[in-house]
């Protein structure tokens, strides 16, 4: 980059705010002709619901970004998709707040590339419209659907086996706070032939009984996420064999996600005996393992590259010294709440771990207070020492008791 476009990029005479540039569009048009391509993704609000908008000119962005794939879109929204059938746009995929019926219904008519659709706020016939408009959908995102009207009702187990019938190539579906039952979530594994991800959290009546079953019916799953409910079975339901037996079954699982569960050394063990292919472990605020669990699995599965042991409270240095020798392939790694690590800790992973670009070490040390202010570490010589790693991009050091 010249001298010149870096004093025009950043200069800061006003304290980041950029106030003082020109538009681009004044500066240089053959510049937004170049950069225009390079939009695949919009987010359009339609905040006031009791003002008309005129959406035209928000349908003329679709002349200049003329590569946009992905919308996501929010507020009243139901003329502007009536207004967007009529372009030929090759959406994949749409992100909206509700379900305005007759206007999805319109689009799907007319646009019928999605691949991938996320909506909060449903009812149950909601899903019989999702499988009506969008057969071809590969990712289905409903998390968050208890902040809205209800889908409870006799008729969500059928309602939801239509959804797993029509919905042919599904690959990764989210139910967070969908209210599905044992039934419903056999239905999904069941028919969906092709599920590789799933996320299951806040769904307060599947049962250990259940979810082991589904997990037995579609061995292909690459990625589990589970996190506890409600249910007090849910604290339990990774230490039971009938668990653990059905969870390795999974040869090919790649991402492993449990939050603030109960699990266990054995189901530990039992991941390391089978070898199984984890790039992602997530285990944020588990409890009932110990460092030798772990310390199995990662020595038996060493192509991990995200990892989270927030609230491991049993680490200390020596063991992220011994641990760090398995983990040439990780690229980030949450240490945080991990009362005991200190800087020795820190530069360890730094040292050895020649991938790692992102570090979170937040509230570690035995003299960490809830009330601890976050600190910049920019601002403070304890680090002096720490060394040079340009692998290093982010480290996320706030309230921790080396800057007391």
């Amino acid at each position: 980059m010249s001298t010149g476009w870096e004093i025009f990029i950043i200069n800061d005479k006003d304290n980041n705010n950029r106030r003082y540039l020109n538009s681009l569009s004044l500066v240089s048009k053959q510049f937004l002709s170049v950069t225009n391509p390079f939009l695949f993704s919009l987010f359009l609000s339609f905040n006031n619901p009791f003002t008309l908008y005129d959406e035209s000119p928000c349908c003329r962005l679709f002349n200049r970004f003329t590569n946009v794939n992905s919308l996501k879109l929010r507020g009243n929204i139901e003329t502007f998709l009536f207004r967007i059938s009529s372009l030929p746009l090759k959406l994949t995929s749409l992100n909206i707040s509700y379900i305005p019926t007759n206007a999805l219904r319109t689009f799907s008519q007319k646009i019928t590339t999605l691949t991938s659709l996320t909506c909060c706020k449903i009812n149950s016939f909601d899903l019989l419209l999702i499988a009506e408009c969008f057969p071809f959908l590969e990712e289905l995102d409903l998390s968050n659907a208890y902040a809205c009207k209800p889908i409870y009702g006799s008729y969500l187990d059928d309602r939801i086996e239509a959804l797993s019938l029509a919905l042919i190539k599904l690959r990764k579906v989210n139910l967070t706070g969908v209210p599905i039952k044992d039934q419903s979530l056999s239905h999904l594994f069941n028919n969906c032939k092709y599920l590789e991800e799933v996320i299951i959290s806040k769904c307060h009546e599947i049962t250990r009984e259940g979810l082991a079953s589904a997990i037995r019916e579609r061995l292909t799953l690459r990625s589990l996420s589970f996190s506890t409910t409600y249910n007090p079975e849910h604290g339990q339901v990774f230490t039971t064999s009938q668990f653990i037996d059905s969870l390795v079954s999974l040869k090919g699982l790649t991402s492993l996600v449990l939050h603030c569960l109960n699990i266990s050394d054995e189901l530990l063990y039992s991941i390391a005996r089978e070898g199984l292919p984890l790039t992602r472990l997530d285990l944020y605020i588990c409890n009932n393992y110990s460092y030798a669990g772990i310390f199995c699995l990662l020595s038996q599965c060493q192509r991990i590259q995200h990892l989270n042991l927030e609230s491991a409270i049993f680490l200390n240095d020596q063991h992220v010294v011994e641990l760090s020798s398995f983990l040439g392939d990780l690229v980030s790694i949450n240490l945080s709440c991990c009362y005991k690590l200190t800087k020795s800790a820190l530069v360890a992973l730094a040292k050895n771990c020649s991938s790692l670009s992102e570090i979170k070490m937040v509230r570690i040390g035995s003299h960490v207070t809830p009330r601890m202010p976050y600190v910049d570490i920019g601002h403070y010589d304890n680090l002096v020492d720490f060394g040079v790693y340009p692998h290093l991009k982010a480290l996320y050091l706030g309230c921790n008791s080396w800057y007391l």
